[in-house]
């Protein structure tokens, strides 16, 4: 099968600079969400605890308990436990939800800005405060999220402003109540590196951890290094002649009499299918024929090939972002810290 190695010092490195960023290691929340972005989350969550990241946040009670070892504080996204716990903090998507929580929990209110996807609307701040008051709840803290911060529009200012406002609404609601100890966050990666003199309580950062924040020239370009590399080893060898076709469909022909290999990685692998007859390899190795399950074609002899080292570069071929190739790689393979 492919293995994938994990760069422990760029990943180091990425963390050093966002720790200039936040101005403290403490205020990372390192998001390890669906396998760390495809990194492995005991890999990740490792390599972290060692950095001494003391915070992450995931989507589901299965990943926060995975790691429940690594840190001191994990924020779940998306699920309601059948328990409360000390370190684990749940979050509000809405108001339905409030009432599923145990006595108890410890909860952050997600705010819809205006991203208008989860969390309650402005408009409905009190209601949600005075239903977690009575659901007896811990609520420690009030967070948002941007849906164009890695874009370069207006509308990160308008998000910011809005959040502003939520801010000062929640300070004065949470003394009403009775919550103390408050916190706020907001930004994730992208938003973090477009902050001139970042202030909250933490920053959720994900893809500029893992090396493959892509932001607009215009805007800070921090020397982030992708963390992730993808090798796959060769299955079998032909001899080419010119005119012959390649993989299913004999969609791709060849030019010249060619050596091409047979690779021990496909979409059943997390290989995007999308880039068949589409993509060449960091040495500039042409992929050749459709992507199958278990393997693909490259005019290569080599016994072992490197896939990718970097996300973003696949994306271009594809068509698509650095974290959906990323999050495509199955957990199975084989991942080694280097």
């Amino acid at each position: 099968m492919a293995y994938i190695t994990i760069n422990k010092n760029n990943f180091f490195n990425n963390l050093d600079i966002i720790a200039k960023q936040t101005k403290s290691v403490d205020k990372i929340a390192l998001v390890l969400k669906d396998n760390a972005y495809g990194h492995g989350l005991l890999e990740m969550a490792k390599l972290a605890k060692e950095y001494g990241i003391t915070k992450a946040v995931v989507r589901t009670n299965e990943e926060a308990k995975s790691i429940d070892n690594f840190f001191e504080y994990i924020l779940v996204l998306s699920d309601i436990p059948k328990q409360k716990s000390k370190k684990v903090r749940y979050t509000i998507n809405g108001l339905n939800s409030i009432d599923k929580f145990p006595v108890g929990t410890k909860v952050e209110l997600k705010v819809d800005t205006g991203m208008h996807r989860n969390g309650v609307a402005i408009s409905e701040l009190k209601e949600a405060f005075l239903k977690i008051k009575k659901a007896n709840l811990e609520l420690e803290a009030v967070f948002t999220h941007h849906r164009n911060a890695d874009e370069l529009t207006s509308e990160w200012f308008w998000q910011n402003d809005n959040f502003k406002f939520v801010k000062e609404e929640s300070i004065s609601l949470s003394k009403e109540f009775g919550f103390k100890n408050f916190r706020f966050h907001s930004s994730n990666s992208a938003s973090l590196f477009r902050c001139n003199n970042f202030y909250e309580d933490m920053a959720r950062v994900g893809i500029a951890a893992y090396g493959c924040l892509k932001l607009p020239n215009s805007l800070n370009q921090a020397n982030l290094k992708p963390v992730l590399s993808l090798y796959a080893s060769k299955i079998s060898s032909k001899e080419l002649k010119a005119g012959q076709r390649v993989g299913y469909g004999g969609n791709y022909q060849v030019s010249e009499d060619s050596i091409a290999s047979n690779y021990n990685f496909g979409y059943g692998d997390g290989f995007l299918r999308v880039c068949s007859n589409n993509y060449k390899t960091p040495q500039d190795i042409k992929l050749i024929g459709r992507v199958s399950m278990d393997n693909s074609s490259f005019l290569s002899g080599d016994d072992e090939l490197l896939v990718f080292n970097d996300a973003r570069e696949v994306a271009i071929f594809a068509q698509t972002i650095s974290y959906e190739v990323l999050t495509s790689l199955k957990a199975d393979i084989k991942r080694e810290i280097v």
